[in-house]
C-alpha cells in the first residue's frame, strides 16, 4: 500500500525531529569506545547509554508502542540506559537508527490528530493521552534535551563542540 505524501506540518515536524536525531549521532561520532562507555557526569550515564535510552525508551516506546500499539519489548526502570559490555558501540547506533526508521514509518502512516493506540495508564495515571502531534513534539523536545547533554559531555571529553555561534 502506498503511503500518503508527507507535506505541511508533518514534514516540518519530521524535519525538526530528524535534525535532532542527526545531532545525537553527530556529536558522538568519532569518540573511541572507552569514551563512549565512560561516565563523565556524577549521575553516571554514558554516551552509549543515552543513545540506547533514546532508541528504546523514546523512539520505540512513544512511536511503536504508544502511537502504533505494537507489542514491543520495553525495558523497565533504567534498563535502556545500561549497555552490556559485549554490545558493540555500532550496534547501539544501529539500534537507534533502526528505531528512528520504524518511528518514521509510524508517523508517516498516522494522522497528526490521532489518539494513541495504547496509553500506559500505569505510568501516566490520569494524564490525558497525547495525539501524534503532541507525541512528536514531546520526542523532539526530549531528543534535543539529550543532544544538549551529549554536547556538554563531548566538550568535557575532548573539547569538540557541535555548533557554537559567537
Amino acid at each position: 500500500m502506498l503511503q500518503p505524501a508527507i507535506t505541511g506540518e508533518k514534514r516540518a515536524l519530521l524535519s525538526a525531529l530528524t535534525n535532532q536525531r542527526d545531532h545525537v549521532l553527530g556529536i558522538v561520532d568519532g569518540l573511541p569506545d572507552e569514551a563512549l562507555r565512560r561516565p563523565v557526569l556524577a549521575s553516571g550515564w554514558t554516551c552509549l547509554g543515552l543513545v540506547r535510552h533514546l532508541a528504546l525508551d523514546v523512539e520505540r516506546f512513544w512511536f511503536r508502542a504508544v502511537v502504533a500499539g505494537e507489542k514491543v519489548e520495553l525495558e523497565s526502570d533504567d534498563g535502556a540506559w545500561q549497555v552490556p559490555s559485549d554490545m558493540a558501540a555500532q550496534a547501539v547506533f544501529d539500534l537507534y537508527t533502526r528505531e528512528t526508521e520504524l518511528a518514521n514509518a509510524v508517523i508517516a502512516g498516522a494522522d497528526l490528530d490521532a489518539a494513541p493506540a495504547w496509553w500506559p495508564e500505569e505510568l501516566f495515571g490520569d494524564q490525558p493521552s497525547r495525539t501524534l502531534r503532541e507525541t512528536v513534539l514531546h520526542v523532539i523536545t526530549e531528543t534535543a534535551c539529550h543532544a544538549g547533554h551529549l554536547d556538554a559531555v563531548r566538550e568535557l571529553i575532548d573539547g569538540r563542540t557541535w555548533l557554537v555561534l559567537t
